[in-house]
């Protein structure tokens, strides 16, 4: 379920296909070249037009695959969920999404491993509507209320119930609502069909502007992570099948150097030279707020891709709280990332 709406999947497939966007540099050979027959790397965001996963666009839209000869073409999914999804069935290579998902699929049987760490906190906010703003002013009042996420098993809905967990909501004492992200949000806050719920910029940024709710917990900076869940939480990455990466490792080498050279433009450029360069369209609620909307989400991201020493170890402690699959399995965490890459970028 994407969104609080079913769409006939005829009209989703349209909606992905007209969301899909190629970046095209010199051809990758040999070991390099992506198994797809047009030898070009397919990675699927988690919502192209979010903040939280920023990078992926901007590296297209500076020509950083470009330079490094990569093919690039980037697809979107409005939840991280169905982007992982994508990356399990062999539909793309990669995924832009949260880590997370890699500690997830370890336990099922997936051998899954962040290849570049674009962030080291979630950027994710829990907001709440105006309406319930009296009743709802903490996580230990998630008891009885309907909490947007961007979709049912996805980080929104993971770190939803670990905050209720942590202050002694039991998961099955709250309904998680999945509204996707932006306009749907929106809607869903305003028509009262949730009382709060968690989401990231721009989202954020046009709550706050159309005065439609306020912040109840900001986890978009390391302390804000640490705040409300005991440490840094590497969120936003590429990650892909563990296999692919041992025999493509000259394609990773590559998208991990323009991934990287993105990251470190993006800590030497203020929020308003960063939105001149991504699509006039992710702008909705006009360029001032866009710009607002990344400066305020900036500080959740590295600038070398290097996956923080104590990330994993708070990863694993918030998904065991509330994740049965999770809480009696032995997770290697070792296998979830490798810096094998990005130390060399550059």
């Amino acid at each position: 379920m994407r969104t609080a709406r079913k769409f006939p999947a005829a009209l989703a497939a349209a909606g992905l296909a007209l969301t899909t966007l190629t970046a095209c540099g010199g051809g990758a050979s040999g070991a390099g070249a992506s198994d797809d027959a047009n030898g070009k790397i397919k990675i699927m965001v988690g919502g192209l037009d979010k903040v939280i996963y920023l990078p992926a666009r901007l590296t297209q839209q500076l020509g950083y695959f470009e330079d490094e000869g990569v093919h690039v073409t980037l697809l979107t999914e409005p939840a991280g969920v169905q982007a992982t999804t994508s990356l399990v069935s062999g539909d793309v290579q990669g995924v832009v999404g949260f880590y997370d998902h890699t500690l997830d699929l370890q336990v099922k049987g997936k051998q899954v491993e962040s290849v570049v760490q674009l962030a080291h906190a979630p950027g994710e906010v829990e907001v709440v509507s105006n309406k319930a703003a009296g009743e709802l002013t903490s996580p230990k009042d998630f008891k009885g209320k309907k909490l947007g996420v961007t979709g049912l098993g996805s980080s929104t809905d993971f770190l939803t119930k670990y905050l209720a967990v942590k202050n002694g909501v039991q998961t099955h004492e709250f309904t998680p609502v999945a509204v996707g992200a932006g306009q749907t949000f929106l809607s869903a806050l305003q028509q009262g069909s949730i009382q709060g719920g968690m989401t990231t910029d721009p989202t954020v940024a046009q709550i706050l502007d159309k005065n439609l709710g306020k912040v109840l917990l900001d986890m978009r900076t390391p302390e804000g992570s640490q705040k409300a869940l005991g440490g840094p939480y590497p969120s936003s990455s590429l990650y892909m099948n563990t296999d692919w990466v041992n025999s493509h490792k000259e394609t990773v080498h590559k998208l991990a150097n323009a991934l990287v050279k993105t990251l470190k433009w993006m800590s030497t450029h203020t929020p308003e030279q960063i939105a001149a360069k991504m699509p006039a369209d992710y702008a909705q609620g006009g360029k001032k707020l866009y710009a607002r909307a990344i400066k305020d989400t900036l500080p959740m991201f590295t600038e070398d891709g290097v996956m923080p020493a104590d990330g994993p170890a708070t990863v694993e402690r918030v998904l065991k709280a509330f994740n049965p699959n999770l809480k009696n399995a032995t997770v290697d965490l070792k296998k979830t990332y490798t810096t094998e890459f990005v130390k060399k970028a550059g």
